[in-house]
C-alpha cells in the first residue's frame, strides 16, 4: 500500500515537472520573442530605412507598400520557420533570394553608415569627444567578438 502511494506520488511529481518545465520554456520562448522583435522594430524606426528607402526612390506615394511588405515578410519567413515548412523550387529561386537579402544587407549598411555620422555629433553635444576614439573601438571589437563566438560556436 505505501509502494502505491509513493508510486502515485512520484508520478504526480514528475508530471507537475514536466508541466512547469513547458510553462518556463513557453515563458522564455515567448519573452525572447518579443524582444528580438521589438529590437528589430526599433532598429527599423531608429535607422529610419522605410522613410529613406522612399526619400531615396522618390516613392513617397508608396511608403505604406514598403511597411506592408515588411510586416508580411517578417510575418511569413517568422511562420516558415516556426511551423518548418519547405518549398520544392528550382534552382535559380536560391538567386532570388540571394539577391533580395544582398538588397536588404546594402540597405542595412547604408543606414548604418548615416547613424555612425551621427556619432560626432553625438559626442560633441554630451562633451565625450576625448573619448569617442574608445567608443568607435569598443562597437567595433564587440562586433568582431561576438561575430567570432557565434561563428566558432563557443556557446553551443
Amino acid at each position: 500500500m505505501e509502494k502505491c502511494k509513493q508510486s502515485i506520488l512520484g508520478r504526480r511529481r514528475r508530471l507537475l515537472i514536466g508541466i512547469l518545465d513547458v510553462l518556463l520554456q513557453m515563458f522564455i520562448g515567448i519573452g525572447g520573442g518579443l524582444v528580438v522583435g521589438s529590437g528589430m522594430v526599433a532598429f527599423l524606426v531608429v535607422l529610419d530605412v522605410i522613410p529613406r528607402l522612399a526619400q531615396i526612390t522618390r516613392s513617397y506615394k508608396n511608403i505604406r507598400s514598403y511597411e506592408i511588405a515588411v510586416i508580411f515578410g517578417s510575418l511569413f519567413f517568422t511562420l516558415t520557420d516556426f511551423f518548418e515548412w519547405t518549398y520544392f523550387l528550382f534552382p535559380m529561386a536560391a538567386a532570388g533570394f540571394g539577391l533580395f537579402a544582398g538588397i536588404f544587407v546594402g540597405m542595412l549598411a547604408a543606414a548604418l553608415t548615416e547613424v555612425i555620422n551621427v556619432l560626432p555629433i553625438l559626442a560633441k553635444r554630451i562633451r565625450m569627444e576625448p573619448f569617442m576614439i574608445w567608443l568607435l573601438m569598443a562597437m567595433i571589437f564587440g562586433k568582431v567578438i561576438g561575430s567570432l563566438i557565434d561563428w566558432l560556436g563557443v556557446l553551443k
